[in-house]
């Protein structure tokens, strides 16, 4: 209930600002015009062009009309076949999306990382909790390739790389997701951070494996086996929760995004930074020159794009 009424209130606050902005610029403009106040006109101009840009952000919202768009969100990063190379991209990756996520306002926890043999990582786990969280990142799901003079090529030539990307919507306990204890295997191990040193001495980390559907989620984030349990099983009923909503989507044959594998000609966005800048979302055309820019987390552009596509195929 009290995610149900924050999310009300991501739709109510805005518009309720918006039309009270509104009502002060027009008094403004009023006494601006019967005083010739020039700084009050100045002020009135400022003001209505912040507020336009309030206004399309609360348009642009309305795109965020999915079943579970309003929703938290569990994305997972994984680099593809190429070892270090990829690791390193995957790398990249969670530190372009943290970045996404920190200028957006929203809080976010590591839920599991864990790290490559000698650089990048072999996975990643997040977990947004913020409204309408998985509606904007959800045009994130798929296979991202990357093109660069590899840092790891004494030769430094020019090398391609793959890491996929899943985002799931956050389940919360106002969503029944029926999961029978007798079809999950649950493992107990030691976590480790960066560089393979050891977090802790116990066996906290914990890996829970359902059995019918093969869906496999892990956490070692905290020191509490306990806690660790918990968290990998909001990982779990989200991923389940994602399942069933796929299977309803594929019914509508409104179905996307599908779990590809990470190579050649299954990417959905490529980066290119050698021998040109750029990035281009294969869905959407939608391109920029400021690669830079993107990789420190500039995703609006892409992500607009995205749900303004997917809207237009669902009408």
């Amino acid at each position: 209930m009290v995610g149900r009424v924050r999310t009300l209130k991501q739709w109510t606050h805005p518009l309720a600002t918006a039309m009270a902005r509104g009502e002060e610029l027009q008094i403004l403009a009023g006494m601006a015009a019967e005083e010739n106040d020039t700084d009050a006109f100045a002020e009135v101009t400022a003001g209505v062009a912040e507020l336009e840009k309030a206004v399309e952000k609360i348009d642009f919202q309305f795109l965020l009309s999915g079943e579970a768009d309003e929703r938290g969100a569990v994305l997972e990063i994984h680099p593809g076949a190429g070892g270090t190379e990829s690791q390193d991209w995957a790398q990249m990756l969670l530190r372009m999306y943290t970045r996404y996520i920190d200028a957006s306002g929203w809080k976010y926890q590591t839920l599991d990382l864990q790290a490559g043999e000698e650089a990048g990582i072999k996975s990643a786990v997040l977990e947004i909790d913020a409204p309408f969280a998985f509606g904007y990142l959800k045009s994130e799901s798929g296979v991202h390739r990357l093109v660069r003079i590899s840092p790891f090529d004494a030769q430094k030539r020019r090398h391609t790389s793959f890491a996929s990307v899943f985002v799931y919507p956050l389940v919360e306990d106002d969503i029944s997701v029926e999961i029978d204890p007798g079809d999950l295997r649950i493992d107990t191990y030691r976590a480790q951070g960066a560089g393979g040193q050891h977090v802790n001495k116990t066996d906290s980390a914990i890996r829970i494996t359902h059995e019918p559907t093969g869906i496999v989620v892990s956490c070692q984030s905290e020191r509490s086996q306990h806690r660790n349990r918990e968290s990998a099983m909001t990982m779990l009923k989200a991923k389940m929760y994602a399942r069933l909503m796929a299977e309803k989507q594929r019914e509508r044959d409104a179905v996307e995004a599908e779990k590809m594998e990470a190579a050649w000609g299954s990417q959905i966005r490529s980066y290119v930074l050698q021998p040109y800048t750029k990035v281009k979302d294969h869905r959407t055309d939608h391109e920029t020159g400021n690669a830079t820019g993107a990789l420190d987390g500039d995703l609006d552009g892409f992500i607009d794009a995205y749900l303004r596509w997917q809207g237009a195929r669902n009408r």
